[in-house]
Order: structure tokens, then C-alpha cells, then sequence
């Protein structure tokens, strides 16, 4: 490796184990080499997911899967390092994985076969009704860099080149768009899903950890 470790994470645990069901002691044996920040070393797959739902934040991600978009597994990937209440695919069933680098696997993720399905869902929570906000640089959007982001919330974003489709348009409580001034007519859906999140974190996120652990900032 030309720069870094050639290995991440930690090797066995050396001494005796330390106690408690959220251990693997298949991990403690023979390392711990995943991509998780050092609070879950060793921990099972099974306790970090349950300990991230205690934390969860408001705001769920959705994205229609028409054309198999390898922006979905980004989009996931993003959704778990902002910690989503959970992620939502519209449209085919088996999505492209690759860019979610395995974080698929800490994350709710829930199918709807129609945007109306979803839309259905969402109004059903059992805290009470989400809207769904769809991020689209359409006539009439809100600007999300001046609009008031709610607490709760479900961004959805369509495919890579289309936007959102007719379906999604008319499912929306509302658009907003992202500010742009270059020659493009639209930004990057990873790009663009990351921006909404992070909008969302700025406005609602703990950055104290005073209602649990800190942000990770490396």
C-alpha cells in the first residue's frame, strides 16, 4: 500500500476477552478488519445495528430503482454514515450493492413495489404521518438552501440522467432543488442525496453528544 496500513482494523484481541453479549468472540479470535468506527470493534453485526436504533435519526431516504442505478449503493452508504431512520427502494426488488461497501447490512432497508405504496406507508408510521420530499430541480421547488427542512422527513431521489418520475412527481408533498451554477443541468443523485442529508443533519443532528455518542470525526 502506498500510503496507510495494508490492513484496517485490529487484530486478535490480546488478554483476556472482556465480557458482554455484544462481543463476537469469532472476532476477538482472529480480528476485527471491518469498516466500523472503533466504539463497535468486535462487535457482533447484531449488537451495532441494535444499538444504532436507539439513536436513530428522523429522517428516512427513499430513491426509485428503475434502471438498476449504481447510485443506489452510494445513496445507502450515505444513509448509514447519517444515520437514517431507514432507507426505502422504489421499484425493482434487487438493487446494485456495490457502492454500499456492505453498510446495507447496519441499515433498515424496506422495498415498495409504486411510489404510491411508499406514500401509504409513510402516512401510516406509527409516531404519525412522514412527508415526502422529493429533491428534483423543478419548477416551483423550494430552495433547499433557504427552506425549513423538517424534523421528520423522507427525501426521495430518482434515477441517474430521468429525476424523478411522473409517479414520484405526483406522490411528492413537495420538491426542492439544490442551488447550482455551472453548465450542468443537474448535479450527481449520490452527490445530490448527501447534500439533502447533510441539511438535515445542520438543522437537527446532536453534535454534543449529549444524547448519546458523539459524531464520529476521526
Amino acid at each position: 500500500m502506498p500510503h496507510g496500513p495494508a490492513e484496517v482494523g485490529v487484530g486478535p484481541w490480546e488478554g483476556p476477552w472482556p465480557a458482554g453479549d455484544h462481543y463476537d468472540p469469532q472476532l476477538l479470535a482472529e480480528g476485527d478488519r471491518r469498516n466500523v468506527v472503533d466504539r463497535y470493534r468486535y462487535w457482533s453485526l447484531e449488537a451495532i445495528v441494535a444499538d444504532l436504533d436507539t439513536r436513530r435519526h428522523d429522517f428516512h431516504v427513499a430513491i426509485e430503482n428503475w434502471q438498476h442505478d449504481f447510485n443506489i449503493g452510494t445513496i445507502v452508504r450515505s444513509a448509514n454514515a447519517f444515520l437514517a431512520r431507514e432507507v426505502h427502494i422504489v421499484g425493482n426488488r434487487r438493487w446494485n450493492r456495490r457502492g454500499a461497501m456492505v453498510t446495507d447490512r447496519y441499515q433498515h432497508v424496506r422495498h415498495h413495489a409504486t411510489v404510491a405504496d411508499l406514500h401509504a406507508h409513510l402516512a401510516t408510521l406509527e409516531d404519525g404521518p412522514v412527508p415526502l420530499l422529493g429533491i428534483d430541480n423543478l419548477p416551483g421547488s423550494l430552495h433547499l438552501e433557504t427552506m425549513e427542512v423538517p424534523r421528520r422527513v423522507c427525501f426521495l431521489f430518482g434515477q441517474e440522467g430521468p429525476g424523478l418520475s411522473e409517479a414520484a412527481r405526483e406522490a411528492c408533498d413537495g420538491t426542492f432543488s439544490i442551488a447550482q451554477f455551472g453548465s450542468t443541468r443537474s448535479i450527481n443523485a449520490s452527490a445530490a442525496a448527501a447534500i439533502a442529508m447533510h441539511a438535515w443533519i445542520r438543522t437537527h443532528a446532536d453534535l454534543t453528544g449529549d444524547s448519546g455518542p458523539p459524531a464520529w470525526r476521526g
